[in-house]
């Protein structure tokens, strides 16, 4: 059967109702998430950006989980686009991003355990290293989780500046910025020769060693600067020449035996003295 135009009655509505229709419309689109299919290419780039050398080429960097993303959107750092599997962050605007189907947030992710919502954030420019304060200094540190697990300590401690040298891993590493938690909006990590740096400082300079003085029974200022070195061979031979004093955690059981902390933990309790006693 068809219908024909002439047979249809038109339903009439006053204005007051017209309006109030017509606004109700406009703001259910305006909330509205675009629902697309990843394509290809984005697979191609978003999976690239796993790779040091992608990122630095796009100047991008992911970002997974609700926490991490929210803490760079409160942030400066620019969003370039927001991929979700439920419809959150209300207020990203909606040309920024997509809803996708979990099997394909499984293709994008960095995670075996992928999260509901992966961002693609731009790389800032480095910001201008301080001379001054207490900074942290990295020397060749390799794991993603022991660096995000200090920069979120540094976030924690008021430790503004975090220094690293070339061959320390790249902080937006996906495995780094999740270990962060968001903290790495919130303190400026710099790549630089760390050599260099510490030759060119008026600071004081603090290194951490198995030899060292007890840090518990020293004298700690409010600024300097704490070298710790890599997971497996400690501080290097020509960081450690520029070192005026070398600090210790010492050990309180009976045997003695465990070689060394994790590097995250004696950043956590060196930081803890230096605030305590600065």
């Amino acid at each position: 059967m068809v219908l024909h135009p002439a047979r249809i009655t038109p339903i009439r509505i006053n204005n007051d109702i017209f309006v109030i229709l017509f606004f109700k419309g406009c703001k259910i689109f305006n909330s509205k998430v675009h629902y697309f299919m990843v394509s290809k290419n984005q697979i191609k780039l978003i999976t690239s950006l796993q790779q040091k050398k992608y990122r630095n080429e796009h100047q991008l960097f992911i970002a997974e989980g609700v926490k991490v993303i929210q803490e760079l959107l409160e942030s400066n750092f620019v969003l370039e686009h927001l991929f979700m599997t439920e419809a959150i962050f209300d207020t990203v605007p909606v040309f920024q991003k997509t809803v996708v189907k979990e099997s394909d947030m499984k293709r994008i992710s960095a995670l075996s355990s992928p999260s509901s919502c992966l961002a693609v954030f731009k790389i800032p420019k480095p910001l201008q290293l301080e001379t001054e304060g207490l900074i942290v200094a990295l020397d060749d540190i390799r794991d993603p989780g022991n660096l995000g697990t200090i920069i979120r300590l540094c976030d924690w401690f008021g430790v503004k500046h975090l220094v690293c040298s070339a061959e320390t891993v790249d902080v937006f590493n996906p495995k780094v910025v999740q270990a962060t938690m968001g903290s790495i909006s919130r303190v400026a990590i710099h790549y630089t020769d760390l050599k260099k740096y510490i030759a060119a400082s008026s600071l004081p300079v603090f290194g951490t060693f198995m030899d060292g003085n007890d840090v518990y029974s020293e004298n700690l200022p409010k600024e300097g600067i704490l070298v710790l070195g890599n997971e497996a061979n400690g501080i290097s031979s020509d960081i450690e020449k520029a070192i005026q004093n070398r600090l210790a955690i010492p050990r309180f059981g009976d045997v003695q035996q465990t070689e060394s902390l994790n590097v995250a933990t004696a950043t956590a309790i060196f930081l803890s003295e230096f605030r305590r006693k600065g």
